[in-house]
Parts: C-alpha cells; sequence; structure tokens
C-alpha cells in the first residue's frame, strides 16, 4: 500500500467512515500472515505468565515479591529471576508490535475500500472503552487502554515512509532507555543505597519510603475487598482512589510503547514478519539477540537476588535497566518465530495461531474467568496460592485457550470479542457463524 495509492483519504471527513462495512469480511486464511497468529498466540498466552501473579496476589507482588501473601522462599525466587528474563516485559513488548503491525494491516484493506483513518479513531475508541472497563471493573492490569490512547498518536504517523517510521521508533525508544534510566533508577539510590543517606536527599528518601508503604497498604485494601466478593466497592475504589491512573500511568508507558508500536508498523511494511528477510539472517541474528539479552537479564536478576529483590531495586531492574536489552529480545524472539513458524505445524501449532487470533477474547476471557478463581464470592483463592501453585494455575488456563480457540475458529468467523470489535467498528451486524 503506498501512499499515493493512499491519496484519496486527504479529503476533509469529520465523521468515521462506515460506508464500506458490507465489503468489511473476514480474512481468508490464504491471505492471513500466519506469523502474526502465531506470534500473538504465543504473546497472550505469555502475557498470562506475566500477570498471573498480579491476578492472585496484591498488585504489588507483580514486580516485589515482599507484597506476597504467601511464602516467596528460594525456589519461587528462582521462578521469579526465570521470568524476568524469559517473559516480564517480553511478552507485552511482542504484543505491541503486533498491535502496531495490526494498526497498519487493518488501514491497508480499509484505504483499499475506500475509508479513511477516521474508522481507524473510531476503531481505538472503541478499544478505549473496553480497556476502561476492564481497568475499573474487572482488572487493574489492563493495557488496552494504553494502547488505544498510544495508538491515536500512531495513527497520524501511519503514511510516513517506513524507513522513517523505523528510525522514528529506535529514536523515540532510545529516549525512552535514557528517561526510565535518569527517572525510574533514581528512586532506587535514593531509598535504598548510601547515595540516599546525604541530608539533602532525605526527604525524597522519606517520600519514597511513604509511596511504598502507600502501595503496600493499597494492596492490603484490594486484597480485603477482594476476599469479601465486593466488586461494587472494589470498583468503587477504584474510581476514588486510581481514577486518573491510566493518564498517569501513560506518561510512562509511552515512552515504550509508543516507539515500539511505530516499530511494528514499519517492520510489518518492510516485509519482517512476511518473509521479506533471509530466513537464516532471521535465525542467526535471533539467536544471537536472545542469548545477549537474556545474559544480561540474568546478570540484573542474579543482582536483584543479591540485594535480596527490594521494592525500588525491583522497580528499577523491570523499568529502567532491563529497558535496552528487553529490546533486543523481542526483536529477536519475533525474528525466530517469524523464521521458524513455517514449519511449526501440527496439531498445537494450529491451536497457538487459533490463540492468537482469538487474542482479544483470551485476553479479557482470561480477566474474566479470574474473577471466578480469585474473588471472595468464586472459588476465593486470592492471596492463596504461592508462586509455582499460580504457574500451575497459568498451564490449566492456557489448556483452556488452546482447548477453545480452535474448535470455536472452526465453527464461527471470529473469536466472540474479536466479531463484537468488528460490529461496533462498522456499526453492522456481521454473521458469525461459517457458511
Amino acid at each position: 500500500m503506498t501512499d499515493t495509492q493512499a491519496a484519496g483519504e486527504t479529503h476533509a471527513n469529520a465523521t468515521p467512515d462506515m460506508a464500506p462495512a458490507a465489503s468489511a469480511a473476514p480474512v481468508a486464511k490464504g491471505d492471513r500472515i500466519e506469523s502474526l497468529d502465531f506470534i500473538r498466540g504465543i504473546a497472550v498466552m505469555g502475557i498470562l505468565a506475566a500477570n498471573i501473579v498480579a491476578f492472585g496476589q496484591p498488585f504489588a507482588a507483580y514486580m516485589y515479591p515482599g507484597a506476597f501473601l504467601t511464602e516467596h522462599g528460594a525456589t519461587s525466587e528462582w521462578m521469579l529471576i526465570g521470568q524476568y528474563v524469559l517473559i516480564d516485559n517480553k511478552m507485552r513488548g511482542l504484543f505491541t508490535l503486533l498491535f502496531g503491525a495490526g494498526l497498519y494491516l487493518f488501514m491497508e484493506r480499509a484505504w483499499a475500500r475506500g475509508s479513511t483513518r477516521w474508522l481507524q479513531v473510531w476503531r481505538l475508541a472503541i478499544l478505549l472503552v473496553f480497556g476502561l472497563v476492564h481497568f475499573f471493573f474487572i482488572w487493574m492490569g489492563d493495557i488496552l487502554t494504553y494502547y488505544a490512547l498510544i495508538g491515536f498518536l500512531v495513527v497520524p504517523l501511519l503514511k510516513l515512509a517506513p524507513r522513517t517510521q523505523f528510525g522514528l521508533a529506535l529514536a523515540g525508544y532510545m529516549a525512552g532507555v535514557l528517561f526510565y534510566a535518569g527517572a525510574v533508577s533514581m528512586p532506587y539510590f535514593i531509598a535504598e543505597t548510601s547515595f540516599g543517606d546525604s541530608a539533602a536527599f532525605a526527604d525524597s528518601r522519606a517520600a519514597m519510603v511513604a509511596g511504598m508503604e502507600d502501595a503496600l497498604a493499597d494492596g492490603e485494601t484490594e486484597t480485603a475487598l477482594i476476599r469479601q466478593g465486593d466488586l461494587a466497592g472494589l470498583a468503587e475504589h477504584r474510581l476514588n482512589i486510581h481514577g486518573t491512573d491510566p493518564l498517569t500511568n501513560l506518561a510512562l508507558f509511552i515512552w515504550e510503547t509508543l516507539p515500539l508500536m511505530l516499530l511494528g508498523v514499519a517492520l510489518y511494511r518492510m516485509g519482517f514478519f512476511s518473509g521479506a528477510i533471509a530466513h537464516a539472517k532471521m535465525v542467526r541474528w535471533g539467536w544471537i539477540g536472545l542469548a545477549f539479552g537474556a545474559a544480561i537479564h540474568l546478570a540484573i536478576g542474579l543482582w536483584l537476588k543479591s540485594v535480596g529483590f527490594s521494592y525500588y531495586a525491583m522497580l528499577a531492574a523491570y523499568v529502567a535497566f532491563s529497558a535496552l536489552p528487553q529490546l533486543i529480545m523481542v526483536l529477536a524472539l519475533a525474528a525466530l518465530m517469524v523464521a521458524y513458524s513455517p514449519g511449526w505445524t501440527g496439531w498445537l501449532a494450529e491451536r497457538v495461531r487459533a490463540a492468537g487470533r482469538a487474542a482479544f477474547t483470551n485476553y479479557l476471557g482470561t480477566s474474566v474467568l479470574m474473577l471466578f478463581v480469585m474473588q471472595g464470592w468464586g472459588l476465593a483463592l486470592f492471596g492463596e496460592l504461592n508462586r509455582p501453585l499460580l504457574y500451575l494455575l497459568t498451564a490449566a488456563f492456557w489448556v483452556l485457550m488452546l482447548a477453545w480457540s480452535k474448535p470455536w475458529l472452526d465453527r464461527y468467523r471470529y473469536g466472540p470479542l474479536e466479531w463484537l470489535w468488528r460490529c461496533l467498528t462498522y456499526r453492522t451486524l456481521f454473521p458469525l457463524r461459517r457458511g
């Protein structure tokens, strides 16, 4: 899709263009980029592995093992390091790359039907509503809100040349690396090292200690509400105490998410996901990048263990110190999955691809099912499962994802939420059942 082909979009259009709804058919299997489905399937499963602790323990436990309500011994500490090296931030990074690629893929087909970028804006506005409902009423770890808000910023950049998009994305990401290195690592040095012993930092250290205590206290409040099964009270608490969190967190996440989305757009247009780059090169640099990035993460993980997995050390490691090796690993994982995807066949690979095609339903559906597992009115397991048991629960949910996605998509055109999102986007009731 060239800029010339999309030139018809430049005329004024004050409202989302819904005219092509009747021709917005599902993508035929032969027209799909199989690597995108495969990577998306791996990513949505990996995101659950990253988030499972925050589902089953106070939210602060996602990074800080001291917030666990169960014992977090040596075995759990090594599992934490393994998750940090292989899963944390990488699966979200992959998902973000693919979200960016999906933004352009959607517009490529929309432009071909005569639509404009207003259709994408409307589509993202619908996603924003899903995200806000998810954040306030289901689970605070939502990423859809940030994807929608940052997606609005990517839409005006979709027609830039791919190399320009690539350069802007890398420059933006490196700016984020520098921002995180300064802003997010400093609390560790002030609050938890001798650097902050100076009287000049006394007020800052006290504020950071208070901030940590407030976060842990907030976790205690939410724990009580979850164990009581008080969904209304939990929603009220989030609206009152965390009502501005989506915007304040946006200021932190944008430094990573915006560049990765734009990078996904550029890589898609350069043919990265469709085999335009030589297989041998993808494999070689993929394995080198994966080994290099994992080695840096492992070194950071061992350092965390040496300092006792303290609160601000964990924050610095997850956000600041790992930002650059995270990018290396995300690109390496994407390259390896693209390179090996054509050869990954059989029943398991097909089910992973189906889970990727229904990633929206799997992502939000997992959060809904976790209410039944964790809430006091359900199985009441919140705060009861240690890290190994939470990983077993993750494996059970993986089996569920793989079990339902393919049979559903064999019978229906879209996943349930994918269908709803499409119908709302085009304001048309599309047929769901196949043939």
